[in-house]
């Protein structure tokens, strides 16, 4: 997933970006609107700092919103709730108030991406691999067309998995999705979950381990 990060304060960006390359982002960052507007590669979100040198963010976002639909995240130190609700009414998709933390912005990205999706995705349930399909409305699992009883986390940690099949995910990245931002400690829990899931998948997808990483969910031919 490609970002653009529009920031003019070097060590913000500089762990900004450092932050979401570690969450497996691209990132691609400019530091003044005429920057952010020129940019010509193809970007999945944008993060959007207000206080520019050159320019307002605001008009940064209201041309990004009127050239696309491309999902936008107003970072700023402006937390008068007058700059909140215009930032929301030309276009931008969230608010995040500095100082924030990385797990903030992450939870935030992931949020505005799902809505983001496309109707049909969310409507319908999707497939993975030739056996395995998970309707996220109504929470349900299903192998060859049989329903699979998960637990709630069980259920959880499956589907962040598939968010992004054969993505590396890192034990602090699933600790921090499905159990707690603030997880801290051991993650046991976390092998009992998977080595529950691939008995209950039977083989329908592969959950591999990385030692000393985290897991990836491969999909079945």
């Amino acid at each position: 997933m490609h970002v653009l990060l529009v920031e003019d304060d070097e060590p913000v960006a500089e762990s900004l970006r450092r932050g979401l390359l570690r969450y497996g982002f691209e990132v691609e960052w400019v530091t003044t609107g005429t920057a952010a507007l020129a940019v010509a590669t193809p970007y999945d979100l944008v993060l959007l700092d207000l206080g520019l040198p050159d320019t307002d963010g605001l008009d940064v976002c209201r041309a990004l919103r009127s050239r696309g639909d491309v999902p936008i995240i107003v970072i700023s130190a402006r937390s008068d709730e007058t700059d909140r609700v215009v930032g929301l009414e030309i276009g931008a998709d969230d608010y995040v108030s500095k100082p924030f933390g990385l797990r903030e912005v992450i939870a935030r990205i992931r949020a505005v991406m799902r809505r983001a999706r496309p109707a049909a995705e969310q409507q319908g349930p999707s497939r993975y691999g030739a056996r395995l399909t998970v309707d996220r409305k109504a929470a349900r699992v299903r192998v060859d067309g049989t329903e699979i009883a998960l637990t709630p986390k069980e259920y959880d940690l499956l589907a962040f998995l598939t968010e992004e099949p054969g993505a590396l995910m890192s034990r602090e990245q699933i600790m921090e999705a499905v159990w707690d931002a603030n997880w801290f400690g051991p993650t046991k829990t976390l092998d009992v979950h998977v080595a529950a899931l691939r008995r209950k998948l039977a083989g329908a997808v592969a959950i591999e381990a990385v030692r000393g990483v985290g897991f990836r969910l491969v999909l079945a031919p």
